[in-house]
Protein backbone atom coordinates (compact mmCIF):
# COMPACT_ATOMS: atom_id res chain seq x y z
CA UNK A 1 0.00 0.00 0.00
CA UNK A 2 1.49 3.52 -1.13
CA UNK A 3 0.48 6.61 0.91
CA UNK A 4 1.73 9.99 0.57
CA UNK A 5 2.30 12.77 3.48
CA UNK A 6 2.25 16.02 2.58
CA UNK A 7 3.69 17.36 5.88
CA UNK A 8 6.54 20.07 4.87
CA UNK A 9 7.44 21.51 8.01
CA UNK A 10 8.10 22.69 10.82
CA UNK A 11 10.88 20.52 12.24
CA UNK A 12 8.74 19.71 15.26
CA UNK A 13 5.64 19.00 13.62
CA UNK A 14 7.20 16.58 11.32
CA UNK A 15 8.01 14.25 14.50
CA UNK A 16 4.89 14.67 15.79
CA UNK A 17 3.68 13.03 12.86
CA UNK A 18 6.34 9.85 13.11
CA UNK A 19 4.07 7.80 16.17
CA UNK A 20 1.35 7.75 13.43
CA UNK A 21 3.67 6.23 11.16
CA UNK A 22 4.47 3.99 13.41
CA UNK A 23 0.53 3.08 14.08
CA UNK A 24 0.19 1.85 10.70
CA UNK A 25 3.07 0.06 9.76
CA UNK A 26 1.88 -1.93 12.70
CA UNK A 27 -1.43 -2.28 11.38
CA UNK A 28 -0.55 -2.25 7.52
CA UNK A 29 2.93 -4.21 7.24
CA UNK A 30 2.89 -3.99 4.01
CA UNK A 31 2.47 -0.07 4.10
CA UNK A 32 4.84 2.58 2.41
CA UNK A 33 5.39 5.86 2.96
CA UNK A 34 6.85 8.68 0.42
CA UNK A 35 6.70 12.07 2.15
CA UNK A 36 6.66 15.99 1.00
CA UNK A 37 8.93 17.86 2.93
CA UNK A 38 10.98 21.07 3.13
CA UNK A 39 14.15 20.61 1.51
CA UNK A 40 15.87 22.34 4.93
CA UNK A 41 14.11 19.19 6.97
CA UNK A 42 14.81 16.34 4.26
CA UNK A 43 16.63 14.15 6.58
CA UNK A 44 13.97 13.31 9.13
CA UNK A 45 11.26 11.61 7.29
CA UNK A 46 13.88 8.59 5.81
CA UNK A 47 15.00 8.03 9.46
CA UNK A 48 11.97 5.80 10.15
CA UNK A 49 11.73 2.41 8.56
CA UNK A 50 8.45 3.09 6.87
CA UNK A 51 9.42 5.88 4.76
CA UNK A 52 10.28 4.80 1.39
CA UNK A 53 10.82 8.18 -0.73
CA UNK A 54 11.40 12.25 0.22
CA UNK A 55 10.03 14.52 -2.27
CA UNK A 56 11.93 17.62 -0.93
CA UNK A 57 9.96 21.06 -1.73
CA UNK A 58 11.39 24.41 -1.41
CA UNK A 59 8.70 27.23 -0.41
CA UNK A 60 10.17 28.49 1.72
CA UNK A 61 12.69 29.87 -0.54
CA UNK A 62 10.80 30.35 -3.91
CA UNK A 63 8.44 32.62 -1.79
CA UNK A 64 11.76 35.00 -1.93
CA UNK A 65 11.61 34.79 -5.75
CA UNK A 66 8.99 32.50 -6.71
CA UNK A 67 9.30 32.96 -10.75
CA UNK A 68 12.86 31.55 -10.45
CA UNK A 69 11.65 28.39 -9.02
CA UNK A 70 9.65 28.12 -12.74
CA UNK A 71 11.84 29.45 -14.96
CA UNK A 72 14.70 26.92 -13.12
CA UNK A 73 13.03 24.02 -13.39
CA UNK A 74 12.72 23.44 -10.20
CA UNK A 75 8.55 23.58 -9.97
CA UNK A 76 8.65 21.29 -12.80
CA UNK A 77 11.08 18.77 -11.57
CA UNK A 78 9.10 18.88 -8.10
CA UNK A 79 5.86 18.40 -9.85
CA UNK A 80 7.13 15.10 -12.02
CA UNK A 81 8.52 13.87 -8.64
CA UNK A 82 4.86 14.49 -7.26
CA UNK A 83 2.97 12.61 -10.14
CA UNK A 84 5.73 9.79 -10.49
CA UNK A 85 4.04 7.35 -8.59
CA UNK A 86 -0.24 7.05 -8.58
CA UNK A 87 -0.80 6.82 -4.54
CA UNK A 88 -3.38 4.31 -2.86
CA UNK A 89 -4.03 7.52 -0.45
CA UNK A 90 -2.63 10.70 -0.07
CA UNK A 91 -2.76 12.64 2.93
CA UNK A 92 -2.95 16.23 3.66
CA UNK A 93 -1.30 16.18 7.50
CA UNK A 94 -0.76 19.47 7.73
CA UNK A 95 -3.88 21.55 7.01
CA UNK A 96 -3.11 24.73 5.15
CA UNK A 97 -3.82 25.70 1.94
CA UNK A 98 -0.49 25.09 0.52
CA UNK A 99 -0.25 21.76 1.57
CA UNK A 100 -3.92 21.04 0.08
CA UNK A 101 -2.52 22.34 -3.07
CA UNK A 102 0.18 19.93 -3.18
CA UNK A 103 -1.77 16.74 -2.18
CA UNK A 104 -4.53 17.85 -4.75
CA UNK A 105 -1.77 18.04 -7.67
CA UNK A 106 -0.19 14.73 -6.29
CA UNK A 107 -1.66 11.42 -8.34
CA UNK A 108 -3.60 9.56 -6.63
CA UNK A 109 -7.35 8.04 -5.87
CA UNK A 110 -8.09 9.97 -2.94
CA UNK A 111 -6.65 12.78 -0.85
CA UNK A 112 -8.08 12.98 2.38
CA UNK A 113 -7.65 16.13 5.39
CA UNK A 114 -9.07 17.26 8.63
CA UNK A 115 -12.64 19.03 8.77
CA UNK A 116 -13.94 22.21 8.72
CA UNK A 117 -13.41 21.73 13.07
CA UNK A 118 -10.11 20.82 12.59
CA UNK A 119 -8.07 22.00 10.33
CA UNK A 120 -6.10 24.71 10.29
CA UNK A 121 -6.67 27.15 7.43
CA UNK A 122 -10.94 26.27 6.50
CA UNK A 123 -10.43 26.76 3.01
CA UNK A 124 -8.26 23.60 2.52
CA UNK A 125 -10.97 21.26 3.40
CA UNK A 126 -12.13 22.04 0.35
CA UNK A 127 -9.43 20.02 -1.90
CA UNK A 128 -10.30 16.53 0.59
CA UNK A 129 -11.93 14.06 -0.61
CA UNK A 130 -12.44 12.77 2.78
CA UNK A 131 -12.78 15.13 6.02
CA UNK A 132 -11.79 13.86 9.94
CA UNK A 133 -12.60 15.27 12.88
CA UNK A 134 -9.49 15.90 15.37
CA UNK A 135 -9.85 17.77 17.96
CA UNK A 136 -8.19 21.36 17.83
CA UNK A 137 -7.30 20.63 21.45
CA UNK A 138 -5.72 17.70 21.91
CA UNK A 139 -1.88 17.01 21.69
CA UNK A 140 -0.18 17.33 18.01
CA UNK A 141 0.76 13.88 17.90
CA UNK A 142 -2.54 12.82 19.20
CA UNK A 143 -4.44 14.39 16.16
CA UNK A 144 -1.72 12.80 13.69
CA UNK A 145 -2.72 9.50 15.18
CA UNK A 146 -5.87 10.02 14.68
CA UNK A 147 -6.05 10.86 11.32
CA UNK A 148 -3.68 8.17 10.28
CA UNK A 149 -6.21 5.94 12.10
CA UNK A 150 -9.39 6.91 10.66
CA UNK A 151 -7.80 7.56 6.96
CA UNK A 152 -6.77 4.04 6.83
CA UNK A 153 -9.68 2.17 8.79
CA UNK A 154 -7.83 1.05 12.19
CA UNK A 155 -8.74 2.12 15.54
CA UNK A 156 -6.29 4.34 17.43
CA UNK A 157 -3.89 2.14 19.58
CA UNK A 158 -3.68 3.06 23.33
CA UNK A 159 -0.21 3.04 23.49
CA UNK A 160 2.66 5.61 24.01
CA UNK A 161 4.17 7.40 20.99
CA UNK A 162 6.84 5.42 18.94
CA UNK A 163 8.90 7.66 16.89
CA UNK A 164 10.08 4.51 15.25
CA UNK A 165 13.57 5.80 14.96
CA UNK A 166 16.67 3.71 16.74
CA UNK A 167 19.10 5.38 18.81
CA UNK A 168 22.25 2.99 17.50
CA UNK A 169 21.65 4.37 13.90
CA UNK A 170 23.02 7.92 15.47
CA UNK A 171 25.94 6.88 17.30
CA UNK A 172 29.10 6.58 15.01
CA UNK A 173 30.20 3.39 14.60
CA UNK A 174 33.44 4.32 13.24
CA UNK A 175 36.04 6.28 15.74
CA UNK A 176 37.26 8.68 12.60
CA UNK A 177 33.88 9.90 12.12
CA UNK A 178 33.24 10.22 16.15
CA UNK A 179 36.91 12.17 16.15
CA UNK A 180 35.80 14.07 13.41
CA UNK A 181 32.51 15.31 14.98
CA UNK A 182 33.13 15.16 18.37
CA UNK A 183 36.10 17.50 18.02
CA UNK A 184 35.34 19.39 21.55
CA UNK A 185 36.02 16.49 23.20
CA UNK A 186 31.98 15.19 23.76
CA UNK A 187 31.51 12.27 26.30
CA UNK A 188 28.87 10.60 28.68
CA UNK A 189 29.82 13.44 31.18
CA UNK A 190 28.23 16.06 28.57
CA UNK A 191 25.15 18.00 28.29
CA UNK A 192 23.29 19.63 25.56
CA UNK A 193 22.28 22.88 25.87
CA UNK A 194 19.40 23.21 23.00
CA UNK A 195 18.94 26.79 23.30
CA UNK A 196 17.91 28.02 20.11
CA UNK A 197 14.35 28.83 19.21
CA UNK A 198 12.14 30.71 17.26
CA UNK A 199 9.91 33.42 19.16
CA UNK A 200 11.51 35.79 20.94
CA UNK A 201 8.86 35.56 24.10
CA UNK A 202 10.66 31.36 23.72
CA UNK A 203 13.63 32.45 24.88
CA UNK A 204 15.72 31.70 28.21
CA UNK A 205 18.15 34.76 29.59
CA UNK A 206 21.42 33.97 29.27
CA UNK A 207 21.98 34.89 33.08
CA UNK A 208 19.95 31.48 33.31
CA UNK A 209 22.30 29.28 30.63
CA UNK A 210 25.03 30.87 32.74
CA UNK A 211 23.58 29.62 35.83
CA UNK A 212 22.66 26.17 35.17
CA UNK A 213 25.80 25.70 33.31
CA UNK A 214 27.74 26.33 36.98
CA UNK A 215 25.43 23.93 38.57
CA UNK A 216 26.48 21.09 36.00
CA UNK A 217 30.04 22.05 36.49
CA UNK A 218 30.34 21.00 39.52
CA UNK A 219 29.45 17.83 39.42
CA UNK A 220 31.74 17.42 36.79
CA UNK A 221 29.38 17.73 33.73
CA UNK A 222 31.10 19.69 30.50
CA UNK A 223 28.35 21.89 28.05
CA UNK A 224 27.83 21.57 25.07
CA UNK A 225 25.64 24.28 22.66
CA UNK A 226 25.30 24.07 18.62
CA UNK A 227 23.97 27.05 16.84
CA UNK A 228 22.18 27.23 13.56
CA UNK A 229 22.51 31.00 12.94
CA UNK A 230 24.67 34.19 13.93
CA UNK A 231 22.00 35.17 16.94
CA UNK A 232 22.85 31.55 18.45
CA UNK A 233 26.43 31.31 17.57
CA UNK A 234 27.33 34.61 19.58
CA UNK A 235 25.30 33.19 22.40
CA UNK A 236 26.84 30.21 22.75
CA UNK A 237 30.23 32.78 22.27
CA UNK A 238 29.10 34.52 24.84
CA UNK A 239 28.57 31.90 27.63
CA UNK A 240 32.09 29.52 26.66
CA UNK A 241 33.88 32.65 27.13
CA UNK A 242 32.55 33.36 30.64
CA UNK A 243 32.36 29.67 31.83
CA UNK A 244 35.10 27.01 31.05
CA UNK A 245 33.17 24.00 30.97
CA UNK A 246 31.15 25.74 27.84
CA UNK A 247 32.27 24.28 24.56
CA UNK A 248 30.69 25.66 21.07
CA UNK A 249 30.13 22.90 18.58
CA UNK A 250 30.73 23.60 15.08
CA UNK A 251 27.62 24.20 12.32
CA UNK A 252 26.01 20.77 11.96
CA UNK A 253 23.66 19.25 10.11
CA UNK A 254 20.50 17.45 11.34
CA UNK A 255 22.11 13.99 10.71
CA UNK A 256 25.27 15.18 12.79
CA UNK A 257 23.17 16.74 15.68
CA UNK A 258 20.99 13.80 15.89
CA UNK A 259 24.70 12.44 16.68
CA UNK A 260 25.69 14.48 19.19
CA UNK A 261 22.03 13.82 20.98
CA UNK A 262 22.55 10.58 20.74
CA UNK A 263 25.62 10.73 22.50
CA UNK A 264 24.67 13.17 24.98
CA UNK A 265 24.01 12.38 29.05
CA UNK A 266 20.72 14.45 28.75
CA UNK A 267 19.46 17.67 27.18
CA UNK A 268 18.28 21.24 28.16
CA UNK A 269 15.68 22.28 25.58
CA UNK A 270 13.73 25.37 24.56
CA UNK A 271 10.27 24.92 22.93
CA UNK A 272 12.32 23.89 19.87
CA UNK A 273 12.00 20.86 16.93
CA UNK A 274 15.25 19.50 18.18
CA UNK A 275 13.62 18.90 21.51
CA UNK A 276 11.51 16.65 19.73
CA UNK A 277 14.48 14.54 18.31
CA UNK A 278 15.82 14.14 21.94
CA UNK A 279 12.53 12.61 23.04
CA UNK A 280 11.96 10.34 20.29
CA UNK A 281 15.70 8.81 20.58
CA UNK A 282 14.55 8.24 23.74
CA UNK A 283 17.51 10.94 25.85
CA UNK A 284 16.86 12.29 28.96
CA UNK A 285 15.56 15.91 28.57
CA UNK A 286 13.87 18.98 30.14
CA UNK A 287 12.27 21.41 28.15
CA UNK A 288 10.83 24.52 29.15
CA UNK A 289 7.75 26.54 28.38
CA UNK A 290 6.16 29.84 28.53
CA UNK A 291 3.77 31.46 26.04
CA UNK A 292 3.28 27.86 24.47
CA UNK A 293 0.73 24.84 25.33
CA UNK A 294 2.72 21.83 26.84
CA UNK A 295 -0.81 20.08 26.33
CA UNK A 296 -0.78 21.13 22.62
CA UNK A 297 3.05 20.60 21.33
CA UNK A 298 5.21 19.52 24.92
CA UNK A 299 7.62 16.90 23.86
CA UNK A 300 6.89 13.47 24.62
CA UNK A 301 8.68 10.49 25.44
CA UNK A 302 10.10 7.78 27.83
CA UNK A 303 12.42 10.42 30.22
CA UNK A 304 10.67 13.58 29.42
CA UNK A 305 10.50 16.19 31.78
CA UNK A 306 8.29 19.85 31.28
CA UNK A 307 8.67 22.70 32.76
CA UNK A 308 6.17 25.43 32.65
CA UNK A 309 6.53 28.70 33.75
CA UNK A 310 5.09 29.89 37.04
CA UNK A 311 3.18 32.77 35.83
CA UNK A 312 -0.34 33.77 35.08
CA UNK A 313 0.75 34.98 31.65
CA UNK A 314 1.83 31.53 30.84
CA UNK A 315 0.28 30.40 27.62
CA UNK A 316 -0.38 33.34 25.92
CA UNK A 317 1.02 32.22 22.35
CA UNK A 318 2.11 35.45 21.39
CA UNK A 319 5.40 35.61 19.44
CA UNK A 320 6.94 38.67 21.70
CA UNK A 321 6.13 39.39 25.31
CA UNK A 322 4.64 42.96 25.69
CA UNK A 323 7.02 43.74 28.84
CA UNK A 324 10.27 42.46 27.35
CA UNK A 325 12.28 42.88 24.06
CA UNK A 326 13.75 39.55 24.41
CA UNK A 327 12.44 36.60 26.33
CA UNK A 328 9.68 36.87 28.48
CA UNK A 329 8.59 37.18 32.10
CA UNK A 330 7.13 33.86 32.43
CA UNK A 331 10.46 32.30 30.75
CA UNK A 332 12.45 35.12 33.75
CA UNK A 333 10.52 33.43 36.43
CA UNK A 334 12.25 30.05 35.71
CA UNK A 335 15.57 29.24 37.35
CA UNK A 336 18.39 27.36 36.65
CA UNK A 337 18.02 25.62 39.80
CA UNK A 338 14.67 24.36 39.14
CA UNK A 339 15.96 23.14 35.86
CA UNK A 340 18.84 21.51 37.62
CA UNK A 341 17.29 20.06 40.61
CA UNK A 342 14.51 18.39 37.81
CA UNK A 343 17.01 17.31 35.30
CA UNK A 344 19.68 15.56 37.81
CA UNK A 345 18.23 12.29 38.57
CA UNK A 346 18.30 11.23 35.07
CA UNK A 347 21.02 13.06 34.72
CA UNK A 348 23.47 11.29 36.99
CA UNK A 349 21.58 7.67 36.07
CA UNK A 350 22.15 8.21 32.69
CA UNK A 351 25.99 8.75 32.63
CA UNK A 352 26.67 6.02 34.51
CA UNK A 353 24.75 3.70 32.05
Amino acid sequence: MNILIVKTSSLGDLFHTLPALSDARKQIPDIHFDWVVEENFAEVPVWHPAVRRIIPVAIRRWRKSWWRCFTSGEWRQFKNQLRATNYDLIIDAQGLIKSALIAKLAKGSKVIGFDKNSVTESMARFFYGQQVFADLNQHAIVRMRWLFAEALGYSVPDTKPDYGLNIMQFIAADRSQQQSLYVSGLTRKSVLFLHGTTWSSKHWLDERWGQLADLFTREGFSVFMPWSNEQERRRAERLAKDHASVHVLPRTTLGEIAQVIAQAAAIVAMDTGLGNLAAALGKPIISLYGPTKISKIGIQGEHVITLAAPTNCVCCEKPRCKNKAFSSDCMAAISAEQVYTLIEPHIKTHSLK
